[in-house]
């Protein structure tokens, strides 16, 4: 658990009471999902300006099916995920001819910590360091926008949502052996590309 961690609020009551009504609930539960939710989107397209359109989409959506989540099919965050990636699969595939071509380093700020970077990063954070950690951020966004997109899902949402091999399987509908599979393929892609990339900066 991380420093500073609240204890998890109660979230199917919270749903209960955005069903009934209570704005405070839903301010609550978005203030509780908006950077998981711009971080998934954000990572995917690599572009700020769509992460925050796609993020107002994800919320409209949840807001709109919220009285289907089922507390007895998993937790709120594996449901509310699982929305993020089919709106996020759904808008690349209108977009699939269009590449994003957003700067890089938008929204890194809002994203949270990227766990690769911070082994990578020394312990006093000079503006140097601060320079060259922004530097390998752009190099591992920018891989990553390189890795197919089933790949690039399931390495993001184990790396970056920090979430575990079963509830991939959930949110991505396939099974946990292909969901590990995927993530060491996309791994072993990202490495290669950031190596690639590293060697044509030198």
């Amino acid at each position: 658990m991380e420093a500073g961690a609240q204890v998890e609020p109660d979230w199917p009551e919270v749903v209960r009471r955005c069903l009934s009504g209570e704005s405070p609930a839903w301010t609550e539960l978005v203030k509780a999902f908006h950077r998981r939710v711009y971080s998934l989107c954000y990572r995917f397209t690599g572009s700020g300006t769509d992460a925050e359109d796609l993020t107002q989409d994800v919320f409209l959506k949840i807001y709109a099916n919220l009285a289907s989540f089922d507390v007895n099919r998993g937790s709120l965050q594996v449901w509310i995920t699982t929305l993020t990636r089919n709106l996020l699969v759904d808008h690349f595939r209108r977009s699939r001819n269009i590449r994003a071509t957003g700067s890089l380093d938008e929204g890194w700020d809002e994203t949270g910590e990227l766990r690769p970077i911070d082994r990578l990063e020394a312990t006093g954070p000079t503006q140097h360091d601060q320079a060259t950690r922004r530097e390998l951020e752009k190099m591992v966004q920018g891989a990553l926008a390189q890795v197919s997109p089933e790949l690039r899902e399931a390495v993001i949402l184990r790396d970056l949502q920090d979430m575990d091999y079963k509830e991939i399987a959930v949110v991505l509908g396939i099974p946990e052996g292909t969901v590990k599979s995927r993530i060491s393929r996309g791994r072993a892609e990202l490495a290669r590309l950031l190596e690639r990339n590293k060697r044509e900066v030198m």
